[in-house]
């Protein structure tokens, strides 16, 4: 990462998160001071991501997998906060560099992810984290929505240490990924579920399942569930409740703290 980018960051260290993604021209000005990195999956076809670094190396990663929108800027600059917090950051494409700004758009990009290739990728990036000598040998996966699903996915195609899941799906499959009992044996670290009451698309029958088949598979699982909507922890929308918000991350970050750093 060059002297700019370092510079860059430290300007805006000591915001608070919630105040960072709430305002477009911040989390714009945050992504901008990250690096962003490039693999190649085994056909050849490129994959993008953008890292943030912590302060002392090496550190325990994390990686980040976007809601339906896309890599924006606010799932970068979640990327730098967990870099502030002392982890070597990744926040992966799903996505080929596209970015949805309205709910049709982002539907049809979801539509368009093939399983096998994003479970390719997320397995490489996996890789290409722990092979780094900036890392330690303990990783976590956290996502968001969209990305809630395949961050669970991703533990399941290289287990990690902890996985962090918000409102993201937690059915039989997804992605093409099965999330049977006997599937769910392979997970390697707990998860931590962050879940909405009022949520239309994972609900409380949903999750309960799948803590059923947690429990089946001898895995730990906790959920949290809040009295409110879907992404309820992105203040860019109307569904966002900061009270919420600032306690899952709360959770998030004690979560992490203990998996990680144990």
């Amino acid at each position: 990462m060059t002297i700019h980018r370092r510079t860059l960051l430290r300007g805006f260290a000591g915001l608070p998160l919630a105040a960072v993604l709430a305002d477009p021209l911040i989390a714009r000005a945050v992504a901008a001071g990250l690096e962003p990195v490039e693999i190649a999956l085994s056909d050849g076809r490129k994959v993008a991501g953008t890292l943030a670094m912590p302060a002392q190396t090496p550190a325990p990663a994390v990686m980040l997998i976007h809601e339906w929108w896309g890599l924006n800027d606010q799932i970068k600059a979640v990327a730098a906060e967990l870099a502030k917090e002392g982890y070597v950051a990744l926040a992966v494409d799903l996505y080929g560099g596209t970015v949805a700004t309205i709910p049709e758009e982002a539907k049809a990009l979801t539509g368009k992810v093939e399983g096998p290739v994003a479970s390719e990728t997320l397995g490489a990036w996996n890789a290409w984290l722990r092979d780094q000598a900036a890392t330690t040998v303990k990783q976590g996966a956290i996502g968001w929505c969209f990305g809630g699903g395949w961050s669970l996915n991703a533990s399941l195609v290289a287990p990690v240490d902890a996985t962090v899941v918000y409102y993201g799906s937690v059915g039989p499959e997804f992605g093409g990924v099965s999330r049977s009992v006997e599937a769910l044996a392979a997970l390697k670290g707990p998860v931590l579920g962050h879940y909405a009451t009022r949520d239309g698309w994972i609900n409380q029958d949903m999750v309960t399942g799948f803590e059923e088949r947690m429990t089946a598979a001898g895995k730990p699982y906790t959920s949290h569930w809040y009295e409110a909507d879907h992404a309820f922890a992105n203040p860019t929308t109307q569904r966002y409740d900061a009270e919420d918000a600032a306690l899952a991350w709360t959770r998030t970050s004690n979560f992490l703290e203990s998996r990680l750093r144990g």
